[in-house]
């Protein structure tokens, strides 16, 4: 006897799959409406190949989508409005698609490279915020002193940065001192740099750490030992990430000049805490001397 009262046996909710999903075809205007995706975005997205409609009419050209394109809709949406190349986005796309292990960590690698792209640019973007209204702020001038550094006996790498170096040079510099240095405890590092490190970008630079002992056997060929007598500078010191050390070099440069100091071809900074004390670029410390002539008083 066949059951009329609607009573009988009903699908149970917890079954419902995929496969459900995809024998439900929705025109464009209803999965705009459901994902809040306009219809002209939709499109768009049709022809950069990341969200191909589930069926097309050969004959009208009307798109069909399914339920289970959603959650892929709402996905490209966020990874759009955080500017991830169209390139990598298919690629993302693609992996999800595949389902596989080695596909799936494929995938997760291209979304966490982005979101470090995107820390990276929200940080310079702080950054340049807290700089903006430190300039705005007539009250914010920084402090400059007339100091004299002392006489140091060095480690040092000495070389010509050529145009367009990354600052590589740096790092490979630093490696070296300090396999040089090894545990022992050292005074902060510092550099001497020309100006035209700067103004042409390429020049002359040293890099050193202060040591009292001598060079060791075994030392690499770029390091040597140096003398670094007393010299008399323009010092401000710099708290923060090295991406703003314009300012302080604007500060000492500017206090030099004002005051009718002979200024050298020479620039010095010494990391009094640096990245090789702490990874938080917040609690940076960077003395910038801008070097006078000996004898300067303002």
């Amino acid at each position: 006897m066949t059951d009329v009262s609607g009573s009988g046996p009903r699908p149970d909710p917890d079954t419902h799959d995929e496969e459900d999903d995809m024998d439900r075809r929705l025109t464009i205007g209803e999965f705009s409406r459901i994902t809040h995706l306009s219809i002209r975005a939709l499109r768009r997205y049709h022809e950069q190949d990341l969200l191909v409609p589930a069926e097309v009419d050969p004959v009208t050209g009307y798109r069909y989508y399914t339920l289970a394109q959603v959650r892929a809709a709402l996905t490209i949406r966020r990874f759009r409005e955080l500017d991830l190349p169209l390139a990598d986005l298919r690629t993302y796309l693609r992996a999800e698609a595949a389902g596989e292990e080695a596909a799936g960590r494929g995938a997760q690698e291209i979304v966490a490279a982005h979101l470090r792209r995107l820390e990276d640019r929200l940080g310079r973007t702080q950054r340049a915020a807290r700089a903006l209204r430190e300039l705005l702020d007539p009250e914010a001038a920084r402090t400059v002193s007339i100091d004299v550094l002392p006489a140091q006996r060095v480690l040092a790498v000495s070389l010509d940065v050529p145009p367009g170096s990354d600052l590589s040079w740096y790092d490979t510099a630093m490696r070296e001192l300090d396999a040089v240095a090894g545990p022992r405890p050292v005074l902060p590092p510092g550099g001497r740099y020309e100006h035209t490190l700067f103004t042409e970008g390429h020049g002359h630079a040293t890099v050193y750490l202060p040591a009292e002992t001598p060079l060791p056997p075994g030392a690499p060929a770029a390091v040597r030992e140096l003398y670094l007598p007393e010299r008399t500078a323009a010092v401000t010191t710099h708290t923060g990430p090295h991406d703003d050390l314009d300012l302080a070099y604007a500060a000492a440069g500017s206090y030099a000049r004002r005051e009718g100091m002979a200024a050298h071809d020479l620039v010095e900074e010494v990391y009094l805490i640096g990245p090789r004390d702490t990874d938080r670029p917040d609690q940076w410390r960077t003395l910038v001397a801008w070097l006078v002539e000996p004898g300067a008083t303002p």
